[in-house]
């Protein structure tokens, strides 16, 4: 017995040593790609003349790389049809800046960036949205018919095809949540989305109590954009689940024109939005 004894422990040791080898996995790296954070936004109720464009550039999945901006980049925004041109300051930290923008609803506009001797160029339509009908809050429509969940309605447009997309972020969250939807099936009819925060202990997640504050941000988009943010909204939801697909590079607009094969990644948006704030009551 004391030899099996023995025999057992130096077993149990053996695996407990081998758990603690450290392997190193070879992961492959692609050379650096410009990323472009375009979102030419017009809130409505204002001007829509300040804008911001962000440039940066891809880094390895375990780099801890932090300063990846990219500088001294020409930046400039170009009204299709009237030739107009809004140029972009850098400002020296990967942002770059107009206080003149012109926005007009319906009109398209080109963006072109020069960086390291590459032309890249991405064209979009500015898209309108309708307003928030309402806003408030209910245990009715979601999927947990005792947690709290915030409601927007809204007046969709007939006769044409429309495309949303919905941020919501509790105030205090590092993360937004964002929803895309389309009239397909409801063309001309008010239309109501909800978001709900179920109880989630392994993020440390509660659901929605009397006195939460929820910024809510409604954009109208175009189907480009829409079918675009649809697959990144996708991937990011099903990231850890062993039966979805492989994630893979989302191409964006962004068109390389001097080498076609390093095209960038980000998307180059014209929107205009609405934005609210709901509070729990």
């Amino acid at each position: 017995m004391k030899s099996i004894y023995k025999l057992l422990s130096l077993v149990i040791v053996g695996i407990t040593f081998a758990c603690t080898d450290v392997v190193d996995v070879d992961v492959p790296e692609a050379a650096p790609r410009l990323v472009v954070e375009a979102s030419i936004d017009w809130e409505k109720g204002t001007s829509g003349s300040d804008q911001v464009i962000k440039l940066s550039t891809s880094v390895p999945y375990f780099d801890q790389l932090i300063n990846n901006e990219v500088v001294g980049a020409s930046v400039k925004i170009t009204n299709d049809t009237n030739g107009q041109e809004f140029v972009f300051t850098d400002q020296g930290n990967g942002n770059y800046t107009t206080s003149g923008f012109v926005p007009v609803l319906g009109q398209s506009y080109t963006l072109e960036i020069v960086h390291n001797g590459e032309v890249f160029i991405a064209r979009e339509t500015l898209t309108s949205v309708t307003d928030i009908a309402e806003v408030n809050q209910s245990v009715e429509d979601g999927f947990n018919d005792e947690a709290l969940e915030v409601n927007v309605l809204f007046d969709d447009p007939a006769d044409e095809e429309n495309y949303y997309l919905f941020r919501f972020q509790e105030q205090g969250d590092i993360l937004p949540e964002l929803l895309d939807i389309s009239d397909e099936f409801t063309n001309g009819n008010q239309m109501k989305v909800f978001y709900e925060k179920e109880e989630d202990e392994d993020i440390n997640q509660t659901e929605f109590e009397s006195g939460d504050i929820v910024d809510i941000e409604f954009f109208g988009v175009s189907e480009q954009y829409y079918n675009y943010m649809q697959l990144l909204i996708e991937q990011y939801g099903s990231s850890g689940d062993p039966f979805s697909a492989v994630p893979v590079p989302l191409k964006g607009n962004c068109i390389n024109t001097t080498n076609p094969d390093m095209y960038a990644y980000g998307y180059f948006r014209l929107t205009q939005v609405v934005k609210t704030t709901y509070t729990f009551q």
